[in-house]
């Protein structure tokens, strides 16, 4: 079992802590995707599951409420068990949505080759966050970790330290904003707002995890004090301000989009 003072901004063990975890997470980052999720969902379904879609994103967005989750407390929370919900009505309906439309594996799009490699490579940079996701610091050698580094004002402590790291969440946005960036939705306005979420991910996604792995990689390491300013937090920021710029421009290159699908429908959960 690993002590709650080796992982980030938590104070209890045991059960009750794992299950406050499980329930963060279903927090940030899970509820976050959901949205999306939810939209692809209710693009195969009839009218009438909006009545359950619009409870849904409008759970899952709690998260996005200042204080639902706190990087500097992440304890569970009561509150916590909105976004939680708004998960299990978005699972719900996906569920759904498979049985009507149908599941498989869906015909090669453009740019697939990209989206590997743009997922391996995320992947590979997250090596240290996954290990730590399971409890092990990922051996010292390429990464920085298990090094120790005083923050201002706190104790020496490992470069990486175990449990969840924003930049997991990251590469975790980065790749489903991949996934769900593939099928076709038919309903047009339903389409754009899938585009723009889906593109908006991809970004907050790869912002997250740039600003943690500098973090740890290079200002850890003394090479630089700047660091990659931080977006986990929606602001009035430069740094929010080139977030939404970029989106705006992923989502203007067509990133989600993609055409309308045909008569038969081609929005498949894939």
């Amino acid at each position: 079992m690993v002590e709650p003072g080796e992982l980030h901004d938590v104070s209890l063990s045991g059960l009750e802590g794992g299950f406050g975890r499980v329930l963060v997470q279903l927090n940030f980052p899970i509820a976050l995707a959901a949205v999306p999720l939810t939209l692809l969902a209710l693009d195969s379904l009839r009218r009438r599951a909006w009545l359950v879609g619009v409870p849904a994103i409008a759970l899952c967005w709690v998260v996005a409420w200042p204080g639902v989750v706190d990087p500097d407390d992440l304890d569970a929370k009561v509150v916590n068990a909105l976004p939680a919900l708004g998960v299990a009505l978005a699972v719900s309906l996906t569920v759904a949505a498979a049985s009507r439309a149908g599941s498989d594996f869906g015909p090669a799009r453009d740019g697939d080759r990209l989206r590997i490699v743009v997922a391996v490579v995320a992947v590979l940079l997250s090596l240290p966050w996954i290990a730590a996701e399971a409890g092990l610091h990922f051996p010292q050698g390429v990464f920085l970790t298990t090094e120790l580094y005083a923050e201002p004002k706190e104790p020496r402590t490992a470069a990486v330290h175990l449990g969840h790291h924003h930049g997991f969440a990251g590469t975790l946005f980065v790749i489903s904003a991949l996934l769900l960036s593939r099928p076709r939705l038919t309903a047009p306005r339903v389409r754009h707002v899938y585009a723009a979420l889906v593109s908006l991910m991809l970004v907050y996604g790869t912002a997250n995890l740039a600003n943690d792995l500098w973090h740890e990689q290079v200002v850890k390491r003394g090479w630089t004090s700047w660091d990659v300013p931080s977006a986990l937090e929606p602001s009035l920021s430069m740094m929010w301000l080139v977030v939404l710029a970029v989106a705006a421009l992923v989502y203007a290159l067509g990133f989600a989009r993609g055409d309308a699908a045909g008569p038969t429908g081609d929005n498949h959960i894939r």
